[in-house]
């Protein structure tokens, strides 16, 4: 582990986890990580971020590398909590992984909470995919991507992707996904002051912002019970401090169960969706790497059905 590991968690713990309890509005927390990704986060030289209009009118961020090699288009799904959050404060986090695949990616711009509650997000996102595909990239060269709730919308994507029989992608990553509603994982309270990025009380609120009065049985909120057989190759990651540990640990063996074909790494007290540090943390840099590594080595699926 690096130097700059601690280092960082105790500036996030003292500084970014209090911010987030202090905020008092969804502006605010919005503002306040606009502003730090314009100041912290920066992608390679070379990278064009642009606002595109997918068929339909769908509004989606490409990132594009300055060298495209691969057919493989990334679709990746911003977290923040439902709340907050957008693809321009993740487009420098995707331009590194852009120009590591070679790929273009398109990023979703979804709606809100609390203006916007369930399932306005995720019939967005869904939108969005059944419009990259209407461009013309076909869905074996899609690559499926989301941190934190993104990571919800992304395995709710597939989910039900696969109940309406649509064209599936090549495979489905998450950074730190949120997938289990219910909150049931003990790491949500075990790890109350480990974790250094996620106060757990604000999740809750926010998630509360999001399900309102949301029919809790659809299927998109029970990604943990969900029929994920046929799926593509999943690749997870998560650190061992963070609140939300047990999702990712639950879906790795909830896709196993399903013969789902999961890569799931587990590292020691890294801080939520560390990949988004990549210009300080030596070891966000290793997991975009291994990240990137995995992407371009799947198999190119025999059909889109």
């Amino acid at each position: 582990m690096s130097l700059i590991r601690p280092a960082l968690n105790t500036y996030l713990r003292l500084i970014e986890k209090r911010k987030m309890r202090r905020a008092k509005t969804p502006q605010k927390l919005r503002q306040n990580l606009e502003l730090s990704a314009r100041l912290l986060f920066h992608a390679p030289r070379g990278t064009k971020i642009e606002k595109t209009m997918l068929p339909g009118d769908v509004d989606v961020l490409t990132v594009t590398p300055k060298y495209v090699t691969s057919d493989i288009v990334i679709f990746y799904i911003h977290g923040g909590g439902f709340v907050f959050g957008s693809p321009e404060t993740h487009a420098a986090m995707l331009g590194q992984l852009a120009a590591r695949v070679g790929a273009r990616v398109v990023m979703p711009r979804y709606r809100l909470a609390p203006e916007f509650k369930f399932p306005a997000a995720a019939d967005d996102v869904e939108a969005a995919y059944g419009a990259l595909i209407a461009s013309g990239v076909a869905a074996q060269n899609i690559v499926v991507g989301g941190d934190s709730a993104g990571g919800a919308l992304a395995f709710g994507l597939l989910s039900g992707i696969l109940t309406k029989k649509l064209p599936a992608p090549r495979g489905v990553f998450g950074f730190s996904p949120f997938v289990d509603f219910t909150r049931q994982g003990a790491s949500f309270v075990e790890n109350a002051d480990r974790e250094a990025v996620l106060a757990p009380e604000r999740a809750v609120d926010m998630l509360e912002m999001y399900l309102a009065d949301a029919d809790r049985s659809d299927a998109r909120l029970n990604t943990l019970s969900a029929d994920f057989g046929g799926a593509p190759p999943v690749w997870l990651c998560v650190g061992d401090t963070e609140i939300l540990r047990d999702d990712s640990r639950a879906l790795s063996q909830h896709l196993k169960s399903c013969d789902v074909d999961v890569t799931f790494h587990e590292e020691h007290d890294l801080p939520h969706v560390w990949p988004i540090f990549h210009n300080i943390l030596p070891e966000a840099r290793q997991t975009l790497d291994d990240l990137a590594g995995w992407i371009t080595a799947l198999p190119t699926p025999v059909s889109e059905s």
